[in-house]
């Protein structure tokens, strides 16, 4: 049964139900009403036997066809001959879509299912992927950007290889926000999820209240890890260290722990450079995240390797985990241990299918406090590529922890040319399901894009992360060379800043807490807002000082801190 679902988004009816009245905190001190949409984080990631109501009460879908909830679409896979799954007319421009339903296949045991968005402009987005099943329903969650306003917009289903396949749809939804409606939406996240209360107390000996003390509070670290890849050329090159210490408390290795790095002939290894690099994160107090073991992409493997037989390739894995591990034992916060195995399997093929299993329980053998990660590229970035869907990306995980693996981490490249940030959000929320630190770990965007273009894509990508509430941690991949960086540079040679450098440094400067100063009040109490990190404060009353630290860490309740003078 082939049928279209027509929406006019002007229908006013359609769009009141989505919204709601609530008051959002947006900065240290004040809060505005916002009675715009409150984006919802919900996700699923097993397959159930009934679909959940869909998000936003359907936004501008009513998920009603004659009454009824569920509908059956026939879909040939291809674009031209396919009728679309839903039609819109007149969406607006400059708004951000995020779409959702339920999904369920017949004929087939699973289908990978993508949803793709075109508009009479003749734009094309990838708007989200899901694994759907014939026994129960999937949920697929995704999203696009118009950046103009479309008089008529094709949202089509159909699965991804272009076979013929039937598609039961149930609770879809599409909510709009405008540029305006995301960002306050994402101002809210930072201020509940990266900032806490504080109140310091302020009393003499007696234990009696100070009023009129003066307070100064300075944010003197952050806890959020925020950093960049470096490379050898940061040594000796003091201008480099400066100015990355001044910015980044986190740091990972370009290529320099790389096998062909560490190893480019059999039996022959040296540590010299990351040691040293290593070395100057330490003096820096810069953690770093070890990046990797092995990669599976034979390109970038030590040429000696390629054609070692399988059993000489057993002892050189094993060798190269056991020096590696003893090496730098504890050193690194995380290990990405097998490098874009979604993609790549030349350790697979040699050893078997086992084989990626066998290098995470070495490693965590090797060293039991080692935290181990995935890690893979266009998982975030887009939904075009089927080697690494967000469902992909969880399936592999599972595999590896029914396995016995110890998983940590979620390592997520994040090499972007165009972001579809309500795509981008959606995948980190099904990610986010399965209660694993999530980190951006190589965050660039492409070099085929001019410089200003590049800042402008960056700085929407660092917002969906930092504003994300499972993100943990972000990582720039702008290791600068004298010929430049490999996709995106931050300065010149000169250390002169390009236009993605004043995004970061602009957002290093919002998202730290700015100087605080205040007097007591007659409880003898100063309190504000502040971001997760370390604080210097300082206390004077009549001719006393006194000056102490303390910690913003993540909590619900307000964090109290006693200052005796």
């Amino acid at each position: 049964m082939h049928f279209q679902l027509v929406v006019d988004s002007m229908d006013d009816r359609l769009l009141a139900s989505s919204f709601l009245v609530v008051t959002l905190l947006i900065g240290s001190s004040f809060s505005v009403a916002y009675d715009g949409p409150v984006y919802d984080y919900s996700a699923y990631t097993a397959c159930k036997s009934a679909p959940e109501d869909p998000l936003y009460n359907g936004g501008i879908i009513k998920d009603r066809v004659h009454g009824r909830r569920h509908h059956k679409l026939s879909l040939s896979g291809s674009r031209d001959n396919s009728p679309a799954a839903f039609v819109f007319y007149n969406l607006p421009g400059k708004t951000f879509y995020s779409f959702s339903s339920w999904l369920k296949v017949e004929d087939v045991d699973s289908s990978s299912i993508q949803a793709s968005v075109t508009t009479d402009k003749t734009t094309y987005q990838c708007a989200g992927t899901v694994i759907a099943r014939q026994d129960c329903w999937s949920f697929l969650k995704g999203g696009f950007v118009l950046d103009s306003t479309s008089n008529s917009t094709f949202l089509f289903l159909q699965d991804a290889d272009g076979g013929d396949v039937n598609i039961s749809i149930a609770s879809a939804s599409l909510q709009p926000f405008t540029q305006e409606q995301w960002r306050i939406n994402q101002e809210y996240s930072i201020n509940t999820k990266r900032k806490r209360a504080a109140m310091i107390h302020v009393a003499d000996v007696h234990g009696r209240r100070l009023e009129g003390a003066l307070v100064e509070v300075e944010q003197i670290s952050r806890e959020f890890p925020f950093g960049s890849a470096i490379a050898s050329t940061i040594l000796g090159n003091l201008p480099y260290q400066n100015w990355f210490v001044e910015r980044f408390n986190a740091a990972v290795f370009e290529n320099e722990l790389k096998w062909y790095a560490t190893e480019p002939q059999q039996g022959i290894v040296n540590y010299t450079v990351p040691d040293q690099m290593l070395e100057f994160a330490r003096a820096n107090q810069i953690m770093v995240r070890g990046h990797n073991i092995f990669w599976e992409n034979p390109k970038y493997s030590p040429s000696w390797v390629l054609n070692l037989t399988g059993p000489e390739l057993k002892v050189a894995v094993n060798s190269r985990i056991q020096s590696l591990m003893s090496q730098y034992k504890s050193e690194f916060i995380h290990w990405d241990v097998s490098n874009e195995m979604l993609h790549f399997d030349f350790y697979e093929q040699k050893l078997g299918p086992d084989a990626s299993l066998q290098f995470f329980e070495t490693s965590h053998q090797a060293d039991p406090l080692a935290t181990l990660f995935m890690n893979d590229y266009n998982v975030v970035e887009t939904c075009f590529d089927m080697n690494s869907t967000v469902d992909a990306y969880i399936s592999r995980l599972r595999e590896l922890e029914r396995a016995g693996v110890s998983m940590d981490g979620i390592g997520l490249e994040s090499h972007f040319t165009i972001p579809n940030p309500p795509l981008m959000r959606a995948i980190l929320d099904k990610l986010a399901t399965l209660n694993l630190p999530i980190w951006l770990t190589e965050v660039d965007i492409s070099n085929t894009l001019d410089e200003q273009t590049q800042a402008r894509y960056l700085e929407a990508v660092l917002r969906e992360g930092f504003s994300h509430p499972s993100v943990n941690g972000i990582m720039l991949w702008t290791a600068l060379h004298p010929n430049g960086c490999y996709q995106m540079c931050l300065t010149d040679n000169n250390f002169r800043n390009l236009p993605a450098g004043d995004v970061v440094d602009n957002l290093l400067k919002e998202w730290q807490t700015g100087a605080v100063e205040g007097q007591t009040d007659d409880h003898g109490s100063f309190s504000f807002y502040g971001f997760f990190g370390e604080y210097k404060v300082t206390v004077c009353y009549g001719n006393r000082t006194v000056t102490s630290t303390f910690s913003l860490c993540q909590g619900d309740e307000t964090r109290h801190l006693n200052i005796q003078l």
